[in-house]
């Protein structure tokens, strides 16, 4: 079953210390929001925050009150994502199952294959058959987490005799990241949702049509809530830069039909002009993949691929000069009348 009127918020935010921001997450059930996903890169981890925003956003403080989503004011906890290469199977089952102890009823394990820089450079591990890997480990997690003692001869890795201990009740949804139409149809017939990012209002139905009615979507969405937008769309040509000069992400707007407005930028990025790649990025593009402007604008914005057919928008507050990001979250917050819980 699809949910409806969901409204997500990115955790931690990068501009304040992880500690420091128990006031603002135990506030966000308050405030319209009924999700809370991590994200892991390069700083905090996927799981550590939502270990915190789970006991703080419980009703005694131990986060383990209730079993369904309606505990805690209903704030669902997410991963977007933990990496299947740079965790083993039985510790992504293991991290997955703590969680959905803290928060039972209300986690969902998302995982991804992420990127060769976080996998490879960083890690020293082969990205290797990234499809059969999103696989072999969304069926070796479903009978994990499920309680079953499991032995697997994937084709990616095998399994002698793991069992967790406990097992948690109920077990966490899983959710896949995927980009193009294979890992997106994996999503749909193995897991309960759909992650994506980097993409535009208009894109949503083409994710949706692989998807199909029953998949939820999920897309984090990126949104710098300042009026200054020379400012925002300076810090957009670099991200998208970074980000979609990867392969995978780069792939995907292929799909999507950017390809050839990308191109420019690509080549030269490929030829080490960093400064001709970012000029290579006109404004038109910045706008349809990142939301700017006033907090207004903004929840007009993001309620856009609400419209298009996103179950879950996830707002990652892109940190910008005179952005207070605890006020931020404040101001993004959904408009009182679309407040209804999922």
């Amino acid at each position: 079953m699809r949910p409806t009127s969901r409204w997500g918020i990115t955790l931690p935010l990068s501009g304040m210390p992880l500690s420091g921001q128990r006031d603002l997450v135990t506030a966000l059930p308050d405030l319209g929001y009924t999700d809370a996903w991590s994200a892991e890169v390069n700083g905090a981890d996927a799981f550590t925050p939502l270990a915190l925003a789970a006991q703080w956003t419980s009703k005694d403080g131990t986060g383990t009150q209730g079993a369904g989503p309606q505990d805690a004011g209903g704030l669902r906890l997410g991963t977007a994502v933990a990496n299947i290469y740079t965790r083993g199977p039985a510790l992504l089952a293991m991290s997955a199952a703590t969680l959905a102890g803290l928060a039972p009823g209300r986690f969902v394990l998302g995982i991804g294959v992420s990127s060769p820089a976080v996998v490879t450079d960083w890690n020293g591990i082969a990205l290797d058959r990234p499809y059969q890997r999103a696989r072999d480990t969304l069926q070796f997690l479903r009978r994990a987490l499920a309680g079953e003692k499991v032995s697997m001869d994937a084709e990616t890795f095998t399994i002698n005799g793991f069992r967790l201990d406990p097992a948690p009740v109920p077990p966490p949804a899983l959710a896949l990241a995927a980009l193009r139409p294979g890992m997106v149809s994996l999503a749909a017939a193995m897991s309960d949702g759909a992650i994506t990012n980097w993409l535009a209002p208009s894109d949503v139905p083409a994710v949706r049509a692989v998807a199909g009615p029953d998949c939820e979507l999920i897309a984090r969405i990126f949104v710098c809530p300042t009026a200054d937008a020379g400012l925002a769309r300076q810090i957009g040509r670099r991200m998208i830069a970074a980000y979609l000069t990867v392969p995978a992400y780069a792939a995907f707007h292929d799909w999507l039909g950017r390809g050839p407005r990308f191109q420019p930028m690509r080549e030269a990025w490929a030829a080490g002009d960093r400064k001709a790649a970012l000029a290579a990025i006109d404004d038109e593009l910045v706008d349809e993949l990142v939301v700017h402007g006033a907090p207004g604008y903004c929840r007009e914005r993001v309620a856009e691929y609400q419209a298009a057919g996103l179950d879950t928008p996830v707002i990652a507050i892109v940190p910008a000069p005179g952005v207070d990001e605890a006020e931020a979250v404040r101001q993004l917050a959904p408009a009182p009348e679309s407040r209804t819980r999922a």
